[in-house]
């Protein structure tokens, strides 16, 4: 991941605006240029994933925390479809949960089992999930984030 990649900078950067936008809140300190900041969310404590907007969607981004729970490098996160990421048992939770996130711009009380590629169960807690839009309010997929979490 090489945040001098100008389309992930660009990315961060959207995944900031729309979580400010729905929360009224920021995920990092934004002091500082585009690289900056977007060094700042790589790099954090927390987990920071998105997905696309296809039928099944894809995850576009994930920082560095995101990757380590769920135990792939950044070219295989970007293959993995976002439902894969919980258990299918949990999926129709799942699935609940986001059309509640469409409907509402976000929610910042999530909780559900997550698997990582190894199949590790971990549980996450007090996460918000968004809907990612741009400056003209163009829908770009759905991103979370969370930093609470225990494996089970």
């Amino acid at each position: 991941m090489n945040i001098n990649n100008f389309s992930i900078t660009s990315h961060i950067e959207l995944l900031l605006k729309s979580y400010n936008k729905w929360t009224g809140k920021t995920l990092v300190d934004l002091t500082g240029s585009p690289e900056e900041q977007a060094e700042k969310i790589i790099n954090a404590p927390f987990a920071l994933v998105s997905h696309n907007t296809e039928i099944d969607p894809v995850f576009n981004f994930g920082n560095k925390t995101a990757l380590k729970l769920f135990e792939l490098g950044w070219e295989a996160f970007l293959k993995l479809h976002s439902r894969e990421s919980a258990e299918p048992v949990n999926r129709e939770e799942r699935e609940r949960l986001l059309k509640r996130v469409t409907e509402n711009g976000f929610i910042d009380d999530y909780r559900g089992i997550r698997i990582s590629s190894t199949g590790k169960r971990f549980e996450i807690w007090d996460a918000t999930v968004w809907n990612v839009v741009d400056d003209v309010g163009v829908y770009k997929g759905q991103a979370a984030s969370f930093d609470k979490w225990k494996f089970l």
